[in-house]
């Protein structure tokens, strides 16, 4: 017998799903619903593991954060060389104005196949890179 607040949870999942697409909203247990993750490697096979996905999942956001000089560029840079060597595009939006051209060759970066934008301002940054992505 299906209760009151049941019939109010499908009625609402059934109005989100007509808005936004079905599987919009999903029951987590359904592992029909949940579709693979696709992965950037980071280089490191024991963060790889960790994260469960084997990467920093792609077409997602992923914020790397940590203490002054523990890491985080370097990981970066290594992101991007992987993404590089499966054929992604990768834009690198420098908002320290700290890109070293040199250091991301030593991780493995293509340069010529990089785009990089060093805006001056926050808002600036979010436009280009909503530009960016929303470009495919």
């Amino acid at each position: 017998m299906i209760t009151e607040k049941e019939k109010a949870l499908d009625l609402a999942i059934s109005q989100i799903e007509k808005r936004y697409g079905k599987g919009s909203v999903m029951r987590l247990g359904e592992v029909s619903a949940i579709s693979p993750i696709e992965a950037i490697p980071t280089g490191s096979l024991a963060l790889d593991l960790a994260l469960g996905v084997g990467g920093v999942p792609k077409g997602r956001i992923t914020e790397i954060f940590g203490p002054e000089a523990s890491g985080k560029t370097t990981l970066g840079q290594h992101i991007i060389a992987e993404a590089q060597r499966l054929g992604g595009m990768v834009a690198y939006v420098d908002v320290e104005h700290a890109m070293d051209p040199a250091y991301a060759t030593k991780c493995g970066v293509k340069l010529d196949e990089l785009l990089v934008s060093q805006p001056d301002a926050g808002e600036e940054a979010l436009d280009i890179t909503e530009a960016l992505v929303r470009s495919g």
